[in-house]
């Protein structure tokens, strides 16, 4: 690539970068949060670890989001890693009333009061240690509190608008 191109982000083509970014492969996740008596869902492929000592991790949210409000005051949130065969469940967190989104579905519910889904490959419970504001997101860094993980199972993935098992 040639370092001499600069990109002005005026006339940035979201679709263009959009696929672009779509090349990098990323895990699929719905993370979860309980506010004022209310459980809030929604899918999530920008998690990632940020520190093994202290055991950190992040996502972001848009500000947008109905319910970016719970996930930043509830003061921690909950990440299930899908497994391939949790696909279904990508579409059903991204819209649609929060109490339809769990209606049904086999969940734990946490010592801190979040849900994780059953079936997920891997989970964290976390507290909210800090929130920054990035563009149109804010990026949430949660403390690990408790976490599980099963050997079994095929992380599911999504990259170029494709999701597929790992």
């Amino acid at each position: 690539m040639n370092a001499d191109v600069h990109l002005n982000l005026e006339t940035l083509n979201q679709s263009a970068l959009k696929r672009a970014m779509g090349c990098f492969v990323t895990g699929i996740a719905v993370v979860t949060t309980r506010h004022e008596g209310v459980d809030f869902g929604m899918t999530c492929n920008s998690f990632n670890t940020v520190s093994l000592d202290p055991p950190l991790v992040l996502w972001s949210v848009q500000r947008s989001a109905s319910s970016y409000e719970a996930f930043t005051r509830s003061g921690g949130y909950a990440v299930s890693i899908l497994d391939a065969d949790q696909d279904k469940l990508v579409r059903r967190f991204t819209h649609g009333p929060q109490e339809e989104r769990f209606a049904g579905l086999p969940l734990t519910r946490l010592e801190s009061g979040r849900v994780v889904l059953d079936g997920a490959v891997a989970w964290f419970d976390c507290s909210l240690e800090k929130s920054v504001s990035a563009g149109d997101h804010d990026v949430l860094i949660g403390r690990v509190l408790d976490f599980a993980s099963q050997d079994d199972g095929s992380p599911l993935g999504y990259g170029r608008g494709e999701f597929k098992a790992f």
